[in-house]
């Protein structure tokens, strides 16, 4: 086993925002839906580790959803 595999990355996609007042936000419960501010063909942003890296699009199969790259984003001067 090569030292990178023992190295754990936080990946998370953002979809989109919304705003909402924080006694909605209590109310949540289990199956509630929150609105975004974006449609299902907008790109959305892959962040590793709270830093952008790349920009992709939703793919649906079934009842999986996925993550396609479109884009890698190019890292800034300061972490290359």
């Amino acid at each position: 086993m090569s030292t990178f595999d023992k190295v754990a990355v936080d990946i998370t996609v953002v979809l989109g925002t919304t705003t909402m007042p924080i006694h909605q936000v209590l109310r949540l419960g289990r199956g509630a839906i929150i609105e975004l501010d974006s449609t299902e063909e907008d790109a959305v942003k892959i962040l590793a580790n709270n830093l952008p890296v790349a920009q992709g699009t939703v793919a649906v199969n079934g009842n999986r959803i996925a993550v396609h790259v479109e884009e890698l984003l190019q890292r800034p001067p300061d972490m290359r």
